[in-house]
């Protein structure tokens, strides 16, 4: 896994979350749907790397290494 592109995942997820709280804090709600949207981006950053793992592992399974 790019360890560097989990990070971003995680990145983006803290982002947000500090984000929708401000959002929710100062009742903006632009702030609290770009918060929300930086969450969700981050999510799929950090899924997508586990399935290429998985992937991976698949790979090295079939070809024994």
């Amino acid at each position: 896994m790019s360890t560097e592109r989990k990070f971003e995942g995680k990145a983006d997820e803290v982002k947000g979350k500090f984000k929708e709280g401000v959002g929710d804090a100062t009742g903006n709600e632009q702030w609290q749907a770009e918060g929300r949207a930086d969450q969700v981006k981050g999510g799929l950053k950090q899924a997508g790397e586990k399935v290429k793992d998985a992937a991976e592992k698949v790979k090295d399974a079939v070809t024994g290494k």
